[in-house]
This record gives structure tokens, C-alpha cells and sequence, in this order.
């Protein structure tokens, strides 16, 4: 990872929550792909993201059933995976965090918040090599 920095697939269907994202996150020097929904999202999952960040909410298949795929498969299941959507229902975020999320964040969020928690988990996936 020395020399690298993380690459970093968000996966949501609103176009302007991406490019601001995007920008966010290449200013920190990340690496980024972007899904605009779910299908997109599991075949970008293949080339092997350091993080995702996926919207619970997509078109073709959503966040939750793309999450359930990406930690289904053994090459992608040690990925970390950040919801980021606007479902706060306790019933949605005890939902993903069962099916391998390993953090959860609603919408509206802070970006900066983000970030730290993307940081964190990138540290902590890259500490198990």
C-alpha cells in the first residue's frame, strides 16, 4: 500500500453525491470508480476496491442485495463496505450491519466524517495483510 493510495468505489445513483464525493476523496488522494446502480456496482466490485461506499437505494439491484453479493463471494468478502444512504430506519442499518457492513452512515452526512471513517477501516484492512 506504501507509494498507493486506497482505491475507492462508491457506488450511488445520484449523479452530483458522486462527483462531490469523487472530489472529496481524490483532494485525500484516493483512488476513485464510480457505480450509478447495482449491477455496475457488482461488476466494479471485481476489480478488487481497497473500500466501497453503497447507497442502499439503486436501480437494477439494490445496496443491500449487492452488499449480500459482495460478502457472499470469497474474493471480495474481506472488502470493507460502507452504507451511505438516507434509509435511518433501525430495521435498515441492523440489516446491513447482519449482512456485512462493516459501518453505516445516513444521509445527510458529513463528508469529512466519511472520510475519517473510509481512513479507518483502509488502515484496519490493510493492517490484516
Amino acid at each position: 500500500m506504501v507509494g498507493a493510495k486506497a482505491r475507492v468505489l462508491i457506488c450511488d445513483d445520484d449523479p452530483l453525491l458522486l462527483e462531490l464525493m469523487e472530489f472529496r476523496l481524490r483532494a485525500k488522494g484516493y483512488e476513485v470508480d464510480k457505480a450509478m446502480d447495482g449491477a455496475e456496482a457488482i461488476s466494479k466490485a471485481q476489480d478488487g476496491p481497497d473500500i466501497i461506499v453503497l447507497d442502499a437505494m439503486m436501480p437494477k439491484a439494490d445496496g443491500i442485495e449487492v452488499l449480500a453479493r459482495i460478502k457472499g463471494d470469497p474474493a471480495l468478502s474481506e472488502t470493507p463496505v460502507v452504507m451511505l444512504t438516507a434509509r435511518k430506519a433501525e430495521k435498515d442499518i441492523v440489516s446491513a450491519l447482519e449482512k456485512g457492513a462493516d459501518d453505516y452512515l445516513v444521509k445527510p452526512f458529513i463528508p469529512e466524517e466519511l472520510l475519517a471513517r473510509l481512513a479507518r477501516l483502509i488502515a484496519r484492512k490493510s493492517g490484516k495483510r
